[in-house]
């Protein structure tokens, strides 16, 4: 056997039984899920980041090419990772003949073949992610390269489809990705899972990138999907990852309930045709009570862990902040208010509120005040609603602010002024880069202009 070939033979040899398009999207959803963790497991093997996903993509082509027309292996996954790193071996030994470095590799790949022949994953392989997420999502990268890196790297999106998701050329994304990388290299960031003291600084910029992949999967900021739960999949695998090792930490256990919570309805929020379903038109028995659970948990944990953490200062006489509940924790406790209300009629919209307003004295966040209004308007007068809206946000700095004006537009229309909330929201779908927003918020300054004013607006949910 030569470093290159695959492990073990097809597992279906019947070559008139494969559907090739059925292999095809298998191998997909394989990489999709596991890409991430072969990649790790190379880069830790190899210590050459660029090395480790070239391999990784000659593995994936290997099985694009071997697996429509010979069946798809008995353990796929471990198929990848041996042939991706027998491809790796092919490479150094070309780039380094007689070389000490391939006798080291080659040292490092017996050792971890000891026991067994087929490589499995396990404590190491969720080491691995860990350690490759927290290079990813490295302060020394912007915002926008840590994402891409992230969901290429992580998430096994190729520069096409990290196209797609970010609506930019994939030239673009191709240059970013190329940046990010040799920044790393010139930094020269080791692969490993920080310190416990580094661990705590980069914990921020980590659970960012996390979010914002969800956010970006959750309500997609461009192009005609209302959603992108491919995006919100991997983002919620990244979150498990980090909460598992970052167990101790509140704000890290309360991004993973807020996504729990917010993922366990994403099969509520789109019709048949693919268009929004706001709030309180979803049908919640679509919801995923597992989903909930999960993220009940994770917030009952992060609450539990930050009142520990109190009582400890507490005792020290040293007051600390956790007493007022971190940014995602409580948009946690937000999702939760949602996620166990029987109906929409029956949400406690006062907490709601009354978290918003936490929210925005403690973070500043205008998009808090403009959400706390949205669920005030369920309970108190939405005159004076929108009295105190206008009079908090500049709605200069805001002009491009779609939930801004989709709010206003909202209240507009309960105040009976049902031309000036047609025109509001007008200006919201005007700003929407998500063509299926577009639509909503277009139907609904149709029928505010022309209609009674009967419907209960809400902000898709």
């Amino acid at each position: 056997m030569t470093g290159s070939d695959p492990i073990d033979p097809p597992g279906d040899s019947s070559h008139d039984s494969i559907d090739v398009h059925q292999v095809r999207r298998r191998i997909e959803a394989i990489w999709r899920l596991d890409a991430g963790r072969i990649v790790a497991a190379l880069v830790r093997w190899t210590g050459d980041f660029q090395r480790a996903e070239n391999a990784a993509q000659d593995a994936l082509i290997a099985a694009l090419e071997h697996w429509p027309t010979r069946g798809v292996p008995e353990h796929p996954t471990a198929w990848l990772l041996r042939t991706a790193r027998n491809r790796a071996i092919d490479h150094l030994r070309r780039e380094h003949r007689g070389d000490a470095l391939i006798g080291d590799y080659g040292r490092e790949i017996a050792r971890s073949h000891t026991a067994r022949s087929t490589p499995q994953f396990n404590d190491d392989a969720r080491h691995d992610a860990l350690g490759l997420l927290f290079i990813a999502c490295h302060p020394v990268l912007s915002a926008d390269t840590r994402c891409a890196l992230a969901l290429r790297t992580i998430g096994g999106f190729n520069n096409a489809a990290l196209a797609r998701a970010f609506l930019v050329p994939e030239a673009t994304i191709a240059q970013r990705i190329v940046r990010g990388k040799r920044k790393l290299a010139e930094a020269n960031i080791p692969f490993e899972i920080p310190s416990v003291a580094e661990c705590r600084e980069r914990l921020g910029s980590v659970r960012e990138v996390i979010y914002l992949i969800f956010t970006e999967g959750h309500v997609a900021s461009q192009g005609d999907d209302w959603m992108r739960p491919d995006l919100c999949h991997v983002a919620r695998r990244m979150a498990r990852v980090l909460a598992q090792a970052a167990a101790d930490d509140a704000e890290t256990q309360a991004l993973l309930a807020l996504i729990e919570l917010h993922g366990a309805r994403l099969a509520a929020r789109m019709d048949a045709h693919g268009d929004p379903v706001l709030l309180k038109d979803q049908d919640r028995r679509k919801w995923d009570r597992g989903g909930i659970r999960r993220g009940l948990a994770a917030l009952a944990r992060a609450n539990m862990l930050a009142r520990t953490r109190s009582e400890g200062r507490n005792r020290k006489s040293d007051p600390g902040p956790d007493l007022v509940p971190g940014p995602f924790r409580l948009q946690a406790a937000i999702a939760a208010c949602h996620a166990t209300a029987p109906s929409f009629a029956a949400t406690d919209w006062r907490q709601i509120a009354a978290h918003y307003a936490t929210l925005f004295a403690t973070t500043g966040s205008l998009a808090a005040r403009i959400h706390e209004a949205q669920a005030a308007a369920q309970f108190d007068d939405p005159a004076r609603v929108l009295t105190a809206l206008d009079a908090a946000i500049d709605a200069q700095t805001l002009a491009g602010y779609v939930p801004l004006h989709a709010v206003r537009g909202d209240l507009l229309e309960r105040c009976g002024k049902r031309a000036a909330a047609a025109t509001a929201f007008r200006l919201a779908a005007e700003h929407s880069g998500n063509e299926a927003e577009q639509r909503l918020l277009l139907a609904r300054a149709q029928r505010v202009g022309t209609g009674p004013d009967s419907h209960n607006g809400q902000l898709p949910g």
